[in-house]
């Protein structure tokens, strides 16, 4: 697996690049992603003085056969960051890799006990404490319970999480959103696109592309649906 180390309106030195070979060790976090491929190590710096105690921002991306990891930090040093973002990268990693594991782990292992399968199967007779069968569910006990959350009605059971929220937002250029994106870790961002003044959502693709998502208004949403002969009609 490759290091690459740049810098972006700023020169690395070379013992910081050393640093970086040392700091981030390849072994542990090939033996935690096999599939990885390349790390991207990006050095910026922030001449604004006012920013002294964040002026160096490092971001880490990990480059593989699966998704794309990123970890970035700011410091007042670009090797106080390189620790911070190592930790980010290593704890979104290790996420990644816990995740795997639960789904190799879930498969296969999804059978239903007999007592439940009156409940999960529909038209399914009950089994009795002593195991014998008993007379099948009719259709009112068939029916899922409904439950109301907000404005929602929802039949089932869940797993359901809503959660509602609004923030304001100014409008922003494409690079921005992508840059913001970028800076929280997320695979995609929700923006007011600067030039169409449209609600707007950059999102990450497979490999290293992105896509845009722009939602505007229907003109002809607010009429009433037609019939199947309106047109005809004296």
């Amino acid at each position: 697996m490759d290091i690459v180390v740049k810098g972006r309106k700023t020169e690395v030195p070379e013992r910081f690049r050393k640093h970086v070979v040392d700091k981030l060790k390849l072994e542990k976090i090939q033996k935690i992603d096999a599939k990885a491929i390349r790390l991207d190590v990006e050095v910026t710096k922030e001449p604004n003085p006012r920013q002294a105690d964040r002026s160096d921002r490092v971001e880490i991306t990990l480059r593989s056969r699966g998704p794309v990891i990123r970890a970035e930090a700011s410091a007042a040093d670009p090797y106080a960051a390189l620790d911070l973002a190592t930790e980010k990268l290593e704890t979104r990693l290790r996420k990644q890799h816990d995740k795997r594991v639960c789904a190799r782990r879930g498969n296969g292992h999804n059978r239903i006990p007999a007592r439940d399968v009156a409940v999960t199967v529909p038209n399914a007779a009950r089994v009795g404490e002593d195991g014998t069968l008993g007379p099948r569910r009719t259709a009112e006990e068939e029916k899922p319970p409904t439950t109301r959350i907000g404005p929602l009605e929802i039949q089932g059971e869940g797993p359901l999480v809503v959660r509602e929220k609004t923030h304001t937002a100014a409008p922003m250029s494409l690079d921005q959103a992508l840059y913001e994106m970028e800076l929280v870790g997320h695979d995609f961002y929700l923006f007011v696109d600067s030039e169409t003044k449209l609600p707007s959502v950059v999102y990450r693709r497979h490999g290293y592309d992105y896509g845009v998502i722009h939602l505007e208004p229907d003109p002809f949403a607010e009429e009433p649906p037609r019939g199947a002969g309106g047109t005809l009609g004296g």
